[in-house]
């Protein structure tokens, strides 16, 4: 998908697969067979979890050595790391889009969509899950961060920085990356799993009438949340799992440096779960699968446990 417009009325998606393999000649200089194919036309902010795994299925079923993925930029790197949670296969899948629409100067999305194409096609990156090819720089969708609204370079892994470049029209790996643990839900992926980002003396209204299936709190810093907050979040736990992250950019939630009530220590006494590592972003659709596969406290904490990056 891409967007472009020429009344004025601003940019909307037009583009389908085959016209986006059309306008960069340069595919054509690989040595791969391409199949271009439309799964949904739709601005990306209205991409929904079940379309991913729907994606899922149809990537399953297409047989193809490389996988590429063209969608708006929006929720990229939320719908990359679904997929990741959900793609159980050696075959690489690459997730990129443009930030410069075809209306701009200097449109980033041909470059981009070559950079996908011949990471695909790399044996190289086979066996690293759903990746994310993007300002001639590749990340594994696991780490991977929106990080400013227009700039071109706006895709990072602040925790892991990216694991290949793009080099002479070659894909390079520069690092190594374990290992992830996928997933096999057995209801739809439609629990409600709200984040709840603490702000400055927030008195926890919203909280107070929630209904969920299950809780992300975005805390101050390594963890926090004002004292006051602390009972209410930690009630909760009874009803559903809540998982503790952090609303920084980058860095960890730490389990026991800081001791006061609504600290870290003090909420994951309270049952909360650590994010670690993870955003709040990817923690929620980490526990939204988690929940759709029907895992147990238990299960959930491991699997939070190995997905936070902490051990």
């Amino acid at each position: 998908m891409s967007g472009t417009t020429g009344d004025g009325s601003g940019a909307v998606t037009r583009f389908g697969a085959a016209e986006l393999v059309a306008a960069v000649p340069a595919l054509a200089d690989l040595d791969v067979t391409l199949d271009a194919r439309d799964f949904t036309r739709v601005p990306s902010a209205c991409i929904r979890p079940s379309d991913i795994s729907r994606l899922v299925d149809d990537a399953a079923a297409s047989g193809a050595d490389g996988i590429v993925v063209v969608q708006g930029t929006d929720t990229l790197e939320e719908t990359s790391y679904l997929f990741d949670l959900l793609w159980p296969h050696d075959t690489p899948v690459v997730f990129t889009g443009a930030m410069r629409n075809p209306t701009l100067a200097g449109p980033d999305g041909p470059a981009n969509l070559l950079a996908a194409v011949t990471t695909a096609a790399e044996p190289r990156f086979r066996g690293l899950g759903a990746l994310v090819a993007f300002n001639d720089e590749i990340h594994a969708a696991r780490y991977v961060r929106k990080t400013h609204s227009t700039n071109v370079s706006t895709f990072a892994s602040p925790n892991a920085g990216p694991i290949g470049l793009l080099v002479e029209g070659r894909a390079v790996p520069i690092a190594t990356i374990p290992r992830r643990r996928t997933h096999a839900p057995t209801e739809l992926l439609t629990h409600s799993v709200p984040i709840f980002t603490v702000g400055l003396g927030d008195d926890g209204a919203l909280l107070r009438t929630a209904e969920v299936d299950g809780l992300v709190v975005a805390g101050f810093g390594v963890g926090h949340v004002p004292d006051r907050l602390a009972g209410t979040i930690g009630a909760f736990t009874g009803d559903g799992p809540v998982v503790l992250a952090t609303r920084a950019a980058a860095g960890p939630v730490l389990e026991r440096t800081y001791g006061y009530e609504g600290s870290e220590r003090d909420l994951l006494a309270r049952g909360l779960i650590s994010a670690g590592l993870l955003d709040a972003f990817k923690a929620r659709l980490l526990l939204l699968v988690c929940l759709a596969c029907g895992y147990d406290d238990a299960t959930i904490r491991a699997v939070f446990a190995e997905a936070s990056g902490l051990g």
